[in-house]
């Protein structure tokens, strides 16, 4: 297989993994999130800087690319990793979501979507057929099936017609991809919010015996608990020989309890959007530097980061170049927040490897301030 994971450790006390995702652009250590660069690239953000941040895999976006600059001249560029200058692994995510998030602009057929570009109103379609043959031409090392993003919420009819409309489609996109010595496809598991429905999909997609799996249709408007409740039944319905990614999902919050339930990667628009608006992840919670208290406060944004930074950048200065709308501002905020992931990751394979990720939650979470 093009993708694989090597389990090294489980926790004995949660459902937690350590590994090795190995893939054609190199091993990754996992759990693992992955910086999402959309349009081939993370924003602000050079190659070279996410590799000295810790970042091995970032995802990149289909429906984005499909329609700016498009994948016949990103193949004609030798492929993604080519024309971004980065020799990390890349999963493409498959568009669905995009096309889930654009409303009234879309229209969902069996054979595959019809929508206006969010760009100039033109008219476009996306199939299984197509997305595949998109990422394809990307050359990503992970290429998720084409699927549809169930919203939240959504009546347990139509969850079940989404959810078998994934399968088909799903089945479509394994038909499609015949680069599968150099590209593995990933699976996603839908059915909303309801437990049978949510058992009907990781069965039939199972069945197909995929490199990977992932789980879709959460972080879509439900409440946290409801979300940690269906991963709750969920993951242990997926092979624990396969990666288990967990679409869309960011916080740290989630992420430590993403990872206590059996998830091995995550990735999420949240550091770098947050970052864009003058908002740190730091130890202690979110720290809104724009905010008049960071004026004369000549710290870092967080004493025990070791990012660029925090290592030589007050509150003061990176409040002034927000409020200046410098564009160094957002490029320092997007290297503390992304490092800050990273550095979370890290500390909680640490404590996999060490048998103390209960305790490294319960520690995080009172520093942080879900727990008083």
């Amino acid at each position: 297989m093009a993708v694989r994971i090597e389990i090294l450790k489980e926790d004995s006390r949660t459902r937690a993994r350590l590994g090795k995702l190995h893939t054609p652009h190199g091993v990754i250590e996992t759990p693992v999130f992955m910086p999402v660069g959309t349009q081939a690239t993370v924003k602000t953000m050079t190659p070279e800087e996410l590799k000295d941040l810790g970042a091995g895999i970032i995802l990149s976006n289909t429906y984005h690319l499909f329609l700016r600059p498009g994948h016949e001249l990103i193949r004609e560029a030798g492929g993604l990793h080519s024309f971004m200058h980065w020799d990390g692994a890349i999963l493409t995510d498959s568009g669905g979501f995009q096309v889930f998030s654009l409303g009234d602009l879309r229209k969902i057929t069996e054979e595959g979507v019809e929508f206006r570009s969010h760009l100039d109103g033109s008219k476009k379609f996306l199939s299984p057929e197509i997305a595949t043959q998109v990422q394809m031409a990307l050359g990503s090392d992970i290429v998720m099936a084409f699927d549809e993003c169930t919203p939240y919420p959504a009546t347990r009819e139509y969850a079940k017609a989404s959810l078998e409309r994934t399968t088909r489609w799903l089945k479509r996109c394994q038909e499609t991809l015949t680069t599968t010595d150099r590209q593995a496809l990933f699976g996603i598991v839908q059915g909303s919010m309801y437990e049978d429905l949510r058992k009907q999909s990781a069965a039939e997609i199972t069945e197909l015996d995929l490199p990977g799996y992932a789980v879709g249709g959460l972080s879509v408007g439900e409440p946290k608990e409801l979300m940690y409740e269906v991963l709750d039944y969920t993951v242990p319905l997926l092979p624990k020989d396969k990666p288990r990614y967990l679409m869309g999902v960011g916080s740290p919050d989630a992420l430590i309890e993403g990872v206590m339930r059996g998830i091995d990667m995550f990735d999420c628009v949240l550091p770098t959007r947050i970052a864009r608006n003058g908002t740190a992840l730091t130890r202690y919670g979110k720290l809104v530097v724009r905010n008049a208290e960071s004026a004369h406060d000549f710290s870092p944004i967080d004493p025990t980061c070791d990012c660029y930074t925090c290592k030589n950048y007050s509150r003061a200065y990176l409040r002034h170049l927000i409020k200046a709308d410098e564009i160094l501002g957002l490029r320092l905020m997007t290297i503390h927040n992304l490092r800050f992931l990273t550095n979370l990751m890290a500390e909680i394979r640490t404590a996999i490897r060490e048998d103390r990720l209960p305790e490294y939650r319960e520690k995080f979470f009172y520093e942080y301030g879900y727990l008083k």
